[in-house]
């Protein structure tokens, strides 16, 4: 199973997050963000990365040259859309970046919202299932009404984010089976500082799944 641990702003939690098995970072390249980071901040926190660790960008609502700017220039691997992105727009930017792994978030507010999903699947990679928060695009803390993805079953692999934490990460894995799982507000300090206590806890619970 996939692990991303997104909002990263600091090279050396970068290190010490993937050394304790997270398979994906995420960087928020959204400016609005309080875990806003810049292409240079991104380019120093992956320097020494190993090369197996996906690199994803978050961007909400924007262009597409914007985003294959920041690609290029900051070797990101992936790109997560967060924002109100339509399958067309995925499209184009399928052609754009035929490379790039191309995840859509999307923040789920009823069971009618949710089967939208398979307007996406033939257009991106992955999916990402986040709680809606009316003001805020992510790492808001709110969780998922789990039971309401239950019967989940998109034909594309998927990502569980909203509130995760390492307390209820086990409920969540026993209740759901995502391809992966995404965290950001759960193993923090504060935005965009990570308690690496938590991510290290986080870990060892999945571990016993």
């Amino acid at each position: 199973m996939r692990v991303k641990i997104c909002g990263i702003t600091q090279p050396e939690q970068s290190i010490a997050i993937a050394s304790l098995g997270a398979t994906a970072l995420g960087f928020i390249c959204v400016p609005t963000s309080p875990r806003y980071v810049t292409i240079e901040q991104i380019q120093a926190a992956i320097a020494q990365l190993p090369r197996n660790i996906d690199i994803i960008g978050v961007f909400a609502n924007t262009s597409i040259t914007n985003i294959s700017q920041t690609v290029l220039a900051s070797g990101l691997t992936g790109v997560q859309l967060h924002g109100d992105e339509s399958p067309a727009f995925c499209h184009q930017l399928r052609q754009s970046l035929p490379q790039v792994e191309i995840i859509k978030a999307m923040r789920v507010r009823s069971l009618e919202h949710l089967q939208t999903a398979a307007n996406y699947t033939k257009n991106v990679d992955t999916l990402l299932l986040d709680a809606y928060h009316p003001q805020q695009l992510g790492g808001t803390g709110k969780t998922l009404d789990w039971q309401m993805l239950e019967d989940f079953s998109p034909t594309c692999p998927w990502f569980l984010a909203g509130g995760l934490t390492p307390d209820n990460i086990i409920d969540a894995l026993n209740q759901l089976h995502p391809n992966g799982i995404d965290l950001s507000s759960g193993v923090e300090l504060s935005p965009g500082n990570k308690n690496l206590d938590k991510v290290a806890l986080l870990f060892a619970r999945l571990k016993s799944v």
